[in-house]
C-alpha cells in the first residue's frame, strides 16, 4: 500500500530531516522522493510505503498534520488510491 506526502511552505533548516525521522520510527518506506526550492518557496514529494507502518493511515495523516503546524510547513498524505482517482478528474 501505497502514500503520497506533499510539503509545502517557506524554506528552513530541517524540513527533510524531521519529517523522514518520523516516517522512519513508524516503519514507513520512502520509495522515492522530489523536493525543490523556488526562492524561499520549499515544496516536496514523497512516494512512501505504509503496508507495514506501526499506526493506522489516519493516525499518519494527523501526526503528519501536526508536525507540520509545528515547523511551519503545510504536511499531507494520501492513499494512492485517492491521489489517483482525484487527479483523474
Amino acid at each position: 500500500m501505497k502514500g503520497i506526502i506533499t510539503v509545502l511552505g517557506k524554506d528552513k533548516v530541517g524540513i527533510i530531516a524531521k519529517v523522514c525521522t518520523y516516517l522512519a520510527e513508524r516503519n514507513v518506506n520512502i520509495l522515492d522522493i522530489s523536493q525543490t526550492i523556488v526562492q524561499d518557496y520549499f515544496n516536496m514529494m514523497m512516494i512512501v510505503d505504509i503496508s507495514k507502518a506501526v499506526k493506522s493511515i489516519e493516525i499518519l495523516v494527523e501526526e503528519l498534520q501536526h508536525i507540520g503546524e509545528e515547523i511551519g510547513v503545510e504536511i499531507k498524505l494520501q492513499h494512492e488510491d485517492i491521489f489517483n482517482i482525484m487527479h483523474r478528474i
